[in-house]
């Protein structure tokens, strides 16, 4: 199990997996112009960032374990299908210390454009 992808996206025939965590498979995706509109997801774990790059990659349809609240509050405003095991208030950090970093980066945004400069920025930050 400890190989399993973390992301999996189904486009027509094409299958596109990663086993990075966080957002980076959705950002990388995004970056590359990697054509996925209307592919189905699968992703372990979607808050709020997460939730506007699927917006931005004009995903059909996703199903994760577990979704935070403001994520699915996305999908619901852009007509993204969700299906999920779990809702929970906001993604935890890794050390369970409290929230996802880029879901507190996107927490008081209302559009996916500006949800990814915020997670870029994020990202850069965290990087330094």
């Amino acid at each position: 199990m400890a190989d399993a992808f973390t992301c999996v996206i189904l486009k027509g025939e094409h299958l596109y997996t990663s086993k990075s965590r966080g957002v980076k498979p959705l950002l990388d995706w995004y970056d590359d112009e990697t054509d996925l509109k209307n592919g189905y997801a699968a992703d372990k774990v979607v808050g709020k960032a997460a939730a506007y790059l699927y917006v931005l990659l004009e995903i059909r349809a996703v199903y994760t374990c577990v979704i935070s609240k403001p994520a699915y509050e996305v999908f619901k405003k852009y007509n993204i299908e969700v299906y999920y095991d779990v809702l929970v208030d906001a993604i935890e950090n890794r050390k369970k210390t409290g929230y996802c970093p880029m879901e507190t980066a996107v927490m008081d945004i209302n559009t996916p454009e500006h949800a990814l400069v915020a997670i870029k920025d994020r990202l850069k930050k965290a990087s330094i």
